[in-house]
């Protein structure tokens, strides 16, 4: 059986994933910050939680030590958790509010793919996905035809094409393990008020299909639901 963990799924794309996932047959471990919600969301799916906030060194910590001694290793590690943080005009943006969003959609990665490397290590077919955005593409965000364009957010875009950057460096850096990241697009959720184009479900294609993918499906991608992404 596939075990596969999965940061932020108490809502949104990521509870979306856990409950795909789950039905596909993988032992899903449901990782969310707050304990209230983040049970909630298990018993809802019927998964087991564990708690983690990816902007805490201990949290993580203990997250990776409770899956080491209940299930002793992780076949797919999905990073989705993730912030828009806090909305306002270019010129009012601060450095506290570029370490805010950058702390969990950057930092956060590099803090739970370290602590969980080891568990990743203890399966015959590990995999991490790292979930991106087209928002931090270069080419869809210059293409007028592409809601991307249309958006702007500098510290949000920029932290996901650094999301985009990590997976290409971490596929050169980790061989045996296929890493990864999806682009949802333009999804229905709490992070854009659920103005959206796609159902959650539309948006968690391309993250379901980088876990259910074999060992030779490649490393170093960045797809959406229709295949190869631009960057």
């Amino acid at each position: 059986m596939t075990i596969t963990f999965i940061t932020g799924a108490n809502k949104g794309l990521g509870f979306e994933t856990a409950r795909r996932l789950t039905d596909l047959g993988h032992a899903v471990i449901l990782g969310a910050r707050d304990p209230g919600r983040g049970q909630v969301a298990a018993e809802k799916l019927g998964v087991r939680f564990v708690q983690i906030d990816v902007t805490d060194d201990a949290s993580v910590a203990a997250a990776a030590a409770d899956v080491h001694a209940h299930e002793g290793r992780v076949d797919v590690l999905i990073n989705n958790a993730g912030i828009l943080g806090r909305y306002a005009p270019a010129e009012e943006l601060t450095g506290d509010d570029a370490v805010e969003i950058f702390q969990t959609n950057v930092v956060g990665i590099v803090r739970v793919t370290t602590a969980f490397l080891p568990l990743l290590r203890q399966s015959e077919c590990p995999a991490i996905i790292n979930v991106s955005s087209g928002m931090g593409s270069f080419a869809l965000t210059h293409d007028p035809d592409r809601v991307e364009s249309k958006v702007i957010g500098p510290l949000y875009a920029s932290s996901k094409a650094a999301v985009t950057m990590l997976t290409t460096q971490y596929a050169k850096a980790l061989p045996g393990i296929r890493v990864n990241a999806a682009d949802p697009g333009y999804t229905a959720t709490d992070l854009n008020g659920h103005h959206g184009t796609q159902t959650v479900t539309e948006g968690t294609d391309a993250i379901v299909a980088l876990a259910t993918d074999g060992m030779n499906a490649g490393t170093g991608r960045f797809i959406d639901r229709f295949g190869p992404q631009r960057w």
